[in-house]
């Protein structure tokens, strides 16, 4: 089996399967909040991992907040900035290339009445200065929203200029980060790269899923998506799970271990298709600079689903838009906001990599690209 379908899910490490089984042990699994010795064990222990955590993020302890995903994190940091600071403003800047769960918030927070301006986006996806700066100098923006690596081409966001103009020209608008794609993958300091709130997911970096990160960071107030026990702080209330947050620490210990080493790996898989697959007529749609986890390529003669089913035939996985929207069947609106046409968007395919992914897997996918051109194509 080949495995390419790393930005929907990574397969859970071994690493995280053996912590799983021992933090499920019975001497650990009472409540938290419990009052008795077995439940301040289960408080100290669930301390220890939001601690530890928080170190390897570059956060205060009392900056990270444990989650069911990266979804609920978004959710909660965009909602409940704009809850809670009325006289902020009224606005939202954004771009149209973000995450589902990015612009379903801002869509359910125009029908509130808040006014939510979206930037332009160039060929490479990057958001467009200028037009960041036009909506800034409108006034009344209270929060930007926007996403460091964009899922379905691997697009980096500028994030250290974006920041520093937004701060330049609208110094009270917070900033709320998707950090999904990019964990493990780019160097992540929280307390100095310029975000007031950070979404991050577990399943993403062979975490089991079911755990995600909010990251607030300390003097940012936001109203809570959760109500109930007041657990976190009053932010996200719910028993504390220690071994949903075990694995989650788990699986970023072992993914910022190796950071570099990674990274080259997954550069060289990267232009090795590149190269295969333009000589082979194919296009593709990530822009040069990249995350090399991510690569969007067009099949010429092939819609996504066709070339997908195909290449399943050879046990090999991979996807056409990001899973959230897969199986509406629609052509990637990234994609079209790129100005990419919509005939090649329709024949698009996204390769994503984890460090577990080899050159011998990027060489036997091209030898089947070229089986599946040879039997289905037609002539």
């Amino acid at each position: 089996m080949i495995y390419f379908d790393n930005s929907a899910t990574t397969f859970v490490s071994d690493g995280v399967r053996a912590k799983l089984q021992e933090l499920t042990d019975n001497s650990l699994s009472a409540n938290p909040g419990a009052l008795h010795k077995l439940g301040n064990k289960a408080a100290e222990l669930y301390e220890g991992i939001r601690t530890e955590t928080a170190g390897l993020l570059g956060a205060k302890t009392d900056e990270i907040f444990f989650t069911s995903c990266a979804t609920e994190s978004a959710n909660t940091a965009i909602k409940g900035y704009m809850s809670r600071n009325k006289r902020a403003g009224n606005a939202v800047i954004s771009t149209r290339t973000e995450h589902k769960a990015t612009l379903e918030c801002l869509e359910y927070l125009s029908k509130l009445g808040y006014e939510i301006r979206y930037v332009k986006v160039g060929h490479d996806g990057k958001p467009v200065m200028e037009s960041i700066e036009e909506e800034l100098k409108k006034g009344g923006v209270a929060l930007a929203c926007f996403t460091l690596v964009n899922n379905e081409t691997g697009s980096i966001l500028p994030f250290e200029s974006i920041s520093k103009t937004i701060k330049a020209v609208s110094p009270d608008t917070a900033i709320y980060l998707d950090c999904v794609q990019a964990l493990g993958k780019l160097p992540i300091n929280l307390s100095s790269m310029g975000a007031d709130m950070c979404s991050f997911s577990g399943h993403k970096i062979h975490s089991i899923k079911g755990n995600g990160v909010l990251y607030i960071r300390k003097g940012v107030r936001i109203d809570p998506l959760i109500l109930g026990g007041g657990q976190q702080e009053g932010m996200r209330s719910g028993t504390q799970s220690p071994v949903l947050a075990g694995a989650f620490l788990e699986a970023l210990k072992e993914v910022t271990s190796e950071v570099d080493e990674a990274r080259s790996e997954v550069e060289k898989i990267n232009a090795y298709l590149r190269k295969e697959l333009s000589s082979r007529g194919a296009k593709i749609l990530s822009p040069d600079d990249a995350l090399p986890y991510v690569l969007n390529v067009s099949f010429e003669g092939f819609e996504s689903e066709t070339m997908l089913h195909c290449l399943e035939i050879y046990d090999i996985y991979v996807s056409t838009v990001s899973a959230c929207s897969a199986k509406q069947k629609k052509v990637s609106y990234v994609l079209l906001e790129m100005g990419v046409d919509r005939k090649t968007a329709a024949n698009a395919v996204r390769l994503s990599f984890s460090r577990y992914n080899t050159m011998d897997e990027a060489v036997e996918f091209i030898k089947c690209v070229d089986e599946i051109y040879d039997q289905f194509l037609v002539k």
